[in-house]
């Protein structure tokens, strides 16, 4: 494995520098630092042969799309909100482990017309009957990550298409899990991974595609954005939405979990802009973790105020801040950010650098040709030259719907626009474990001394001949955005 080769050529390079300074470091021994996640490298190493390639792959058209969702909160509820939009979706039945929840989903699906959905609420395994259920299509799952593989997983086995929220997997067994159950049912399984269909970033993958950039050598990408009230915010489990996550399950990843725990809204992107998959790969990651400088502080001001938060006395949280490097296959390299714990201003960063120009997004949208920023004038010219047809499409109109500024309804658009088309999704299941895998790589890298550690190839080798995914509609952009029967509220602009 190239990681055994790495620290073959750190050891001789340790003996060459001994030997050059007379022995002055003799007495001094060269220790692999113990991993806390030795699974980890097992899991990496796995051998696996690709039993069919889902990159590229259409499933049989789906005329009417009949949906179930699992999870009714923040992210969920706003998802029954925009689905119900779509042309050609049903939604069947809505799950969720508090009843508060299933009922305010099934309340607005009344207000507006729909037919009532089935439901299902009260323990923490009953969206299992909800998936067996036999007239539903895809599964959408809006949970605690935890919850993310098992029930992807479960969908695809029952022979539903599942489309599951960011991040897809939080262990490189469960990546392997979800690439082996899709490759055998040849069920999709897409990550919602929404920043891809943000407008600045289809603008310029666009850009990236016809050359502007000219060879892109270097992408940035991030999530900082500051959640530590939100995180300690305690939840009412009688309400469907209240701001908070439920039975604190963020803060728990935080308090047992160091590393880059939320990478794919910045690298879902730039993998996008770099074919990641579809002609180069991630190889390997090293990270790197500041302290924590600011959990434990709010811990102990909670602790000292109210019993509730007695369970949290003295954990140990994650480092506020996180930078992953990544080299892929073809030498190219990303950076990943990653902090909710401190103040600044909201940034996904969206940096693509290529030999004659780069794109930048936070904290202005800017575009460089050569050594110059373009002024105004010309980026307006350049943005309808490139802006891509799915947003001339229905971009007006998902401002309009909502959901982060609409870019969550595009996705949920499109998605169901390739079911109903038999059209090959953008994410596929070799996107989302590979964009999430990121984490528990981070995480070893990080327990390691930032050493390096080698990215699993799910694709096993196809990366070499899979083509880019299209984003022009050349084909499909067939469904309608409805026209709801009585006026409703805008979709909430859900914080995840």
């Amino acid at each position: 494995m190239k990681t055994n080769r790495r620290n073959f050529l750190r050891s001789a390079a340790f003996a060459g520098a001994g030997a050059m300074t007379g022995g002055l470091i003799q007495g001094c021994t060269h220790e692999e630092p113990q991993s806390n996640l030795p699974e980890i490298i097992a899991a990496a190493k796995k051998k696996h042969s690709q039993r069919f390639n889902m990159s590229g792959y259409a499933a049989p058209p789906l005329p009417v799309v009949r949906v179930g969702l699992i999870g009714l909160g923040d992210r969920g509820s706003g998802a029954v909100q925009r689905l119900s939009r779509i042309e050609g979706v049903e939604i069947k039945a809505l799950a969720d482990l508090r009843e508060a929840a299933v009922k305010g989903s099934q309340r607005y699906l009344e207000r507006i017309g729909r037919e009532p959905a089935k439901e299902f609420y009260g323990d923490e395994v009953i969206w299992k009957k909800m998936v067996e259920l036999p007239d539903l299509d895809l599964i959408y799952i809006c949970t605690p990550w935890v919850w993310h593989a098992p029930m992807a997983a479960y969908a695809m086995e029952n022979g539903k298409h599942a489309a599951c929220e960011v991040p897809l997997i939080r262990t490189i067994d469960e990546a392997w899990l979800l690439v082996e159950t899709s490759e055998r049912t040849k069920k999709h399984c897409m990550m919602l991974e929404n920043c891809c269909y943000d407008f600045f970033e289809l603008l310029t993958l666009n850009m990236a595609r016809q050359g502007l950039f000219g060879d892109i050598i270097h992408c940035e990408g991030a999530y900082i954005h500051n959640l530590l009230e939100m995180n300690f915010k305690k939840p009412d489990d009688n309400r469907q939405s209240d701001g908070a996550y439920t039975g604190m399950w963020r803060l728990k990843e935080n308090a047992t979990r160091n590393g880059s725990l939320y990478p794919t809204h910045g690298l879902g992107p730039v993998a996008q802009v770099l074919n990641i998959n579809r002609g180069d790969r991630m190889d390997y990651l090293t990270s790197m973790s500041t302290d924590d400088f600011t959990m434990f502080l709010k811990e102990q001001e909670l602790v000292a105020e109210d019993v509730f938060y007695q369970p949290w006395k003295d954990a140990n949280f994650r480092g506020n801040f996180n930078t992953t490097l990544i080299r892929t296959a073809l030498g190219k390299t990303i950076k990943i950010q990653h902090d909710v714990s401190s103040a600044q201003p909201y940034s996904r960063i969206h940096l693509v650098k290529g030999v004659k120009g780069m794109a930048v997004k936070y904290p202005q949208q800017r575009i460089a040709i050569e050594e110059e920023w373009i002024n105004a004038d010309q980026m307006k010219e350049m943005t309808e030259k490139y802006t891509p047809e799915i947003i001339k499409r229905i971009g007006e109109m998902a401002k309009k719907v909502g959901g982060h500024g609409g870019m969550d309804f595009i996705m949920d658009w499109r998605l169901i626009d390739c079911l109903r088309n038999g059209l090959p999704l953008d994410q596929d299941v070799y996107d989302g474990v590979a964009w999430s895998a990121v984490a528990p790589l981070s995480e070893w890298s990080v327990a390691n001394r930032s050493q390096s550690i080698d990215i699993p190839d799910f694709t096993c080798g196809a990366w070499k001949t899979n083509l880019p995914h299209g984003i022009n509609l050349e084909t499909g952009g067939t469904t309608q955005v409805l026209e709801l029967k009585r006026a409703t509220e805008n979709v909430q602009l859900n914080v995840k």
